[in-house]
């Protein structure tokens, strides 16, 4: 395998390209979990898959609980289809909890505090009702659970990670949470979520190789938070139902379709300037695995730190799956405002790619691009 087939796979598996989503929950079923920390750019993470997609479209599905923001792996937020959050929750978030026990003990939680805390929440939110971040700390304040420092952030996180709590529809700038068995009944739920945790385990990787693949056992492991003996392991329960390529001694695993998508790729189907993609900051395409040295090339040392700084990684513009410059917005009343930092010179291809992307994500929001200043 080649670089270029394992990027130009992991666009379509990711639905980057392709166009084979129906519906906002279709696109995070796909990837089974999109990262999720910066709400804006997780909903254009949504949206840049779902072609003619509005930023309405994705909030509703958040609103009718068709997804779901929670921390289901790893201690970070992702969106999770609704019916995928429990057994992830229970296949997953039991290794984040236990190394959380050092931190816990630094903000002196315990088992008491815990306890008062879920029961001031069930109380609270019983018949569906919603919180907003700023007055569960009251509450939880209310209930003689100090909040100070981190403390109170965390409580939501450990609740949201054993089921009680998931996040609902933002409110304004606001998070809000909810309980879990209301917010997403249990009916809801994959069958998935009452198997022996070998046959859970392999479902995860049959899930995260079709909407990442390419993708090695090692990426799975780093991705859903699991050793690497049990990725192996699962790897080895599906293999059978999966392809895979050898790459730099490097064993790769992909579904079936991707491979078929590679080969309508290699026909050339696809221009130049359909390649180009605006990706928000922590997308998928760049997270999801253990390193991006295949989508930066030979930009991963001379420009790695423009992308990723300071635990944060910038929105990147790809072209034919590879890494060719950062891009910020600034939202206006009516328009967005656009300010690109490219690694090399574009081609003219490339350029009117870009062009079409910002007034993809422009309509997404509702806007219009905002028109560039005609110099004096």
């Amino acid at each position: 395998m080649k670089t270029a087939d394992i990027l130009s796979m992991r666009l379509r598996s990711q639905l980057v390209e392709g166009g084979a989503a129906s519906s906002v929950q279709d696109v995070v079923r796909t990837l089974l979990g999109m990262q999720a920390q910066d709400y804006a750019g997780s909903t254009w993470a949504i949206g840049l898959r779902l072609p003619g997609s509005t930023l309405g479209d994705v909030e509703r599905a958040i609103a009718d609980g068709m997804i779901v923001r929670t921390w289901p792996m790893r201690g970070t937020l992702h969106f999770v289809a609704a019916e995928d959050v429990r057994w992830m929750l229970a296949l997953l978030a039991p290794r984040v909890l236990v190394r959380a026990a050092r931190r816990e003990k630094q903000l002196e939680l315990d088992s008491a505090v815990f306890g008062r805390a879920r029961g001031s929440f069930a109380d609270a939110l019983q018949g569906g009702r919603l919180v907003s971040r700023p007055d569960a700390m009251a509450m939880l304040e209310a209930s003689d659970v100090a909040t100070t420092g981190q403390r109170g952030y965390h409580i939501l996180w450990r609740l949201a990670q054993e089921g009680l709590l998931v996040a609902g529809p933002m409110a304004g700038k606001r998070q809000t949470f909810a309980l879990l068995d209301e917010w997403v009944p249990a009916e809801r739920d994959s069958a998935i979520t009452s198997a022996p945790r070998e046959e859970a385990l392999a479902h995860l990787a049959a899930r995260y190789f079709a909407g990442h693949g390419p993708a090695t056992v090692d990426d799975l492991a780093r991705w859903a938070g699991i050793a690497k003996s049990e990725a192996r392991g699962a790897v080895d329960a599906v293999a059978h139902t999966l392809v895979s390529g050898e790459h730099s001694g490097e064993r790769y695993w992909f579904s079936p379709r991707a491979a078929e998508a590679a080969d309508t790729d290699a026909s050339g189907a696809v221009d130049a300037a359909q390649r180009v993609h605006l990706l928000p900051g922590f997308d998928e395409y760049m997270l999801g695995y253990t390193g991006r040295g295949h989508q930066l090339g030979e930009h991963l040392a001379a420009y790695g730190s423009k992308v990723a700084s300071n635990g944060m990684l910038a929105p990147t513009i790809i072209s034919g799956g590879r890494a060719v410059g950062t891009w910020k917005r600034t939202l206006k009343a009516r328009t967005v405002d656009f300010a690109l930092s490219a690694f090399r010179p574009l081609t003219a291809s490339e350029s009117a790619g870009v062009s079409d992307e910002e007034a993809r994500y422009a309509g997404f929001l509702g806007r219009e691009v905002q028109p560039a200043e005609c110099p004096t």
